[in-house]
C-alpha cells in the first residue's frame, strides 16, 4: 500500500472523526434520543479505530515514530488530552454549561492536532 492511500484514509477519517464529534456534541446539548440509536455509539468507534491504524501505518511509512519525533509526540498528547475532554463533553451526567466549554476546548485541541500534522511542528507559535 503506498504513502497516499495511507495519507487519503486518515484525512478523510480525520474529517469523519470531527464531523460525528461535532453532531454528536450538538445531539448532546439538545438531549436528541439520536443519541440513544445504535449506530452513534458504534459508528464513531470504527471510524476513530481507522484513523489511528491509519496513523500507525502513516508513521510507519515515512519511518517517523512518536518519541522519536517531537511532532508526532506532540500530537500524541494532544489526542489524548482530545480523547478525555470529548468524553466529558459527551457525558449526559455533566452539566451542560461545563459539556459546552470542554466541548470547545476540545475542538481547540482537535485544531492543534491538525496544525501539526500539517506543520509537523510542535510549537503553535511557528
Amino acid at each position: 500500500m503506498s504513502f497516499l492511500l495511507f495519507k487519503f484514509i486518515h484525512v478523510a477519517c480525520v474529517a469523519l472523526s470531527f464531523s460525528l464529534f461535532f453532531l454528536r456534541g450538538i445531539w448532546s446539548m439538545n438531549e436528541s434520543p439520536v443519541m440513544q440509536q445504535r449506530w452513534i455509539k458504534i459508528v464513531p468507534h470504527i471510524v476513530d479505530t481507522l484513523l489511528l491504524v491509519s496513523a500507525i501505518l502513516l508513521a510507519y511509512t515515512i519511518d517517523q515514530y512518536p518519541f522519536a519525533e517531537r511532532w508526532l509526540s506532540a500530537k500524541l498528547a494532544a489526542l489524548m488530552l482530545y480523547i478525555v475532554l470529548g468524553s466529558i463533553a459527551l457525558k449526559s451526567g455533566c452539566k451542560k454549561s461545563t459539556r459546552l466549554y470542554v466541548g470547545f476546548f476540545a475542538l481547540g485541541v482537535f485544531c492543534y492536532i491538525v496544525l501539526v500534522a500539517i506543520s509537523h511542528n510542535p510549537s503553535i507559535y511557528g
